[in-house]
């Protein structure tokens, strides 16, 4: 292919979104006297780019040096030291009292002073970007503002008690996650949380409508069973208290008491089990369903909305980019390839040449020598495509020995390594060794039959390595290990470990099947957006930990059961004796410190048994009231986010899963197709070219005549399989039919002040 050269990682870095550092080493200052001004409008237009890939929504200055500060901002290196520090403070609760690993409070103080001083000039540089008016509008500055002050006032007061020996109570802690939230860099768990709050007011008239349900059950409870002098298993009045009534009421929408809240009514009269069938139909059933429903249309409208902002940003900045750009040749506003190459290198300095010219291909359709308008809007998006280089390399043994390998009975014997049916005999084999596997190996037929296995499997890999380039074979890691220290594994156990990884291979049965492959091809395109719920579920656990840390440390304790001590029965706490928690031996679950903190929350989660044993644990070794705080952890996490979390992946799933390929990943593939330059799909299967290649970036050829043939050797392209390098170019494939086109997009005014009670976008066009 004429125009693409040589290049090292196609697609690697592509995606950084700054200015690399060597822009300036290569051209000075990009404001200098000469040539200052186009320069300046470069690295202008570079940001407004990178923001529309990445869809950061910053107003920021535009004068030469916020210009170069907001890029340095957005410099990787200033991302990762500002997780670093997050990092650092959230992991400061695993050394301070109570303590997973002990440190002096000297320690951990400075060392929270420091990340605090990393947060305020993160904070500093970022106010230095932005127009003041801007930068004390946004709340997520003044909660970072008034986080750090609560925290040293907090710090400072600790400190003083700390000084005459009074123990105090570091309730700043639970606030550490705001910092989580509030920087730029948390975007998609900053979205989820909104979402959250958008969605609560629909959820309230749901949850009081159950709680409504709930109490009506509860009175009825206390009329039905409240005089008939019942017992519960462990002795005590069973419902005669409204309280107790409507606290193991919710505890059965859980089922986490279930059958055993029924019990002593069931042994009564086995008519009263209609009560608790009703009630279980109507709150477990129907309400919970009703919250998921809820959740999940009202989830799904305030993301939709989001993401038209986030889309009609998007075009806004690219505009902006194009009008700084742009030079008008004949009757239209173009962007020149040179600058147009030049705008590229500064958002993504990674790219490979190759991988340039093929965008410039992509955008510059007629070889014009200029960019118009609609095809410079993609480039964002085009950026957004992870294109794979792949180097197809010949093998040794072509070199070498050219007539032997190229003879016909060697090429039928990689013609038969390369053909499905090789694949299929194998996993075929594979399956009766997982049988073989599970029979009794003490038979000494089955031992020799394992043997025989073996052998098979090392003829697989010889007739593999033989066939493909042996360095993209054992690159890829499709070798199987057959040899291991003879000193630590007897022969027989060398084999039952080399079997049991063969088995693994079994996988690739599943993959090899279309429709499973799509399935899995979609969960690991939606990985991403789950792990933005990772961060959420992990904000609200950190708050939760801390909260059950300096309420509940210290009451319970796990002590040996060997060690003979009479306080181990009763978990270190003479209020849990013959209780069902010290019975059941949940000692180990405490809030003692934070890692056993967030395993018991984790337990809590997962509801079953945990909930109400738990609640009543530690409801008997403070008060009763504890129980609200279990209570409230399942609402949060259990009614609301876990709801919200498979709202999402509902909608992401049925997305990634039924749609087709977006508009640019078309354009994509089908100029490398016309470029003779694409490796087909099926191409990349158990005995294609994937076997063959090479992700380092090496040349390539192609013939005069633009066509691919499948004996060439050299860099071919492809759109890897995880395709987004932001969770946002997911999220905007979920409503890309519903937003505007070109030139229909609403004001810029009316983008920035969205809200979802004054616009929707879907009536705004």
């Amino acid at each position: 292919m004429q125009g693409i050269r040589r290049g090292r990682g196609a697609g690697r870095g592509a995606g950084r979104g700054t200015v690399s550092p060597s822009v300036w080493d290569r051209e000075g200052d990009p404001c200098r006297e000469s040539g200052g001004a186009k320069d300046r409008e470069l690295l202008l237009a570079a940001a407004y780019v990178s923001d529309a890939q990445y869809n950061r929504n910053v107003q920021f200055e535009t004068s030469p040096q916020a210009i170069r500060l907001y890029h340095f901002y957005n410099h990787w290196t200033m991302r990762a030291a500002t997780y670093f520090f997050i990092w650092v403070d959230l992991a400061l609760a695993l050394f301070e009292e109570p303590a997973v690993f002990p440190l002096p409070f000297l320690v951990t103080s400075i060392a929270e002073v420091l990340c605090l001083t990393a947060f305020f000039g993160r904070l500093v540089h970022f106010a230095k970007v932005t127009p003041q008016k801007v930068f004390w509008k946004d709340t997520k500055n003044i909660c970072v503002m008034v986080t750090i002050v609560l925290t040293l006032i907090d710090l400072v007061i600790y400190a003083s008690l700390e000084a005459v020996n009074i123990r105090g109570v570091r309730w700043s802690r639970a606030l550490r996650p705001v910092f989580l939230i509030n920087f730029p860099e948390s975007r998609q768990i900053r979205r989820a949380f909104r979402s959250i709050r958008n969605t609560l007011p629909d959820i309230l008239y749901v949850f009081l409508l159950f709680l409504f349900s709930m109490m009506i059950f509860s009175l009825m409870a206390l009329k039905l069973f409240g005089d008939r002098d019942l017992r519960t298993v462990e002795g005590s009045p069973y419902f005669t208290n409204i309280l107790d009534i409507a606290f193991e009421l919710y505890v059965l929408v859980t089922t986490a008491n279930s059958p055993d809240v029924m019990i002593p009514a069931y042994e009564l009269n086995w008519w009263y089990s209609l009560y608790f069938i009703a009630y279980i139909i109507i709150n477990t059933y129907i309400f919970m369903s009703v919250f998921l429903a809820v959740v999940y249309n009202n989830y799904r409208k305030h993301l939709k909305n989001e993401i038209h902002t986030l889309a009609y940003l998007k075009r806004h900045k690219m505009t902006e980019a194009f009008n700084i750009l742009k030079v008008k040749v004949g009757t239209e506003f173009v962007v020149k390839e040179a600058r147009w190459r030049r705008l590229v290198k500064v958002v993504a300095p990674g790219i490979s040449s190759s991988h340039l010219e093929l965008l410039l291909r992509i955008s510059d359709e007629g070889q014009t020598g200029h960019v118009d308008k609609m095809n410079f809007l993609r480039l964002a998006d085009l950026l957004n495509i992870r294109v794979v280089a792949i180097n197809i390399k010949k093998h040794p043994l072509e070199t070498w020995m050219p007539r032997v390998y190229q003879s016909s009975t060697s090429l039928l014997v990689q013609k038969m390594v390369q053909h499905r049916i090789f694949v299929w005999v194998y996993d075929v084999i594979i399956l009766i060794n997982a049988i073989f596997i599970a029979l009794d190996e003490k038979d000494s037929l089955i031992s020799y039959a394992e043997w025989l296995f073996l052998s098979l499997y090392i003829i697989e890999i010889l007739l593999k390595l033989y066939t493909y380039e042996p360095s993209a074979y054992f690159g890829r890691k499709q070798v199987d290990c057959v040899l291991f220290p003879a000193r630590k594994y007897n022969s027989q156990q060398v084999l039952d470990i080399v079997l049991i990884l063969r088995i693994l291979r079994l996988l690739r049965v599943i993959v090899s099947i279309q429709r499973f492959r799509v399935i899995v091809t979609t969960l690991i395109n939606i990985g991403p957006t789950m792990l933005t719920f990772g961060g959420l579920v992990l904000v609200v656990y950190y708050a939760f930990a801390i909260i059950g840390m300096e309420a509940f440390h210290g009451k319970v304790h796990f002590l040996d059961p060997g060690s003979g001590s009479p306080e181990a029965a009763v978990c270190g706490n003479p209020a849990l004796k013959d209780s069902a928690f010290a019975r059941g031996r949940y000692c180990k679950n405490n809030f003692n410190d934070l890692a056993s903190s967030l395993i018991l929350l984790t337990e809590l989660t997962v509801v079953n048994q945990c909930f109400a044993l738990l609640a009543d644990g530690f409801a008997l070794v403070t008060r009763q009231a504890a129980k609200l705080y279990f209570i409230g952890f399942h609402v949060v996490v259990v009614i609301l986010i876990v709801n919200i979390f498979i709202a999402f992946i509902l909608e992401a799933f049925f997305v990634a899963y039924s749609l087709e390929k977006s508009e640019v990943e078309t354009a994509i593939e089908k100029k490398i197709q016309e470029l003779g330059v694409g490796v087909q799909e099926e191409d990349m299967k158990d005995g294609g070219l994937i076997d063959h290649v090479d992700t380092k970036d090496s040349g390539f050829s192609a013939d005069e005549g633009g066509n691919k043939k499948r004996d060439l050797r050299g860099l071919y392209f492809r759109i890897a399989s995880k395709k987004y390098k932001t969770v946002d170019t997911l999220l905007q494939q979920m409503f890309e039919s519903e937003i505007a086109p070109e030139g229909k997009d609403p004001s810029l005014e009316e983008i920035l002040n969205f809200s979802p009670k004054k616009l929707n976008f879907d009536n705004s066009a």
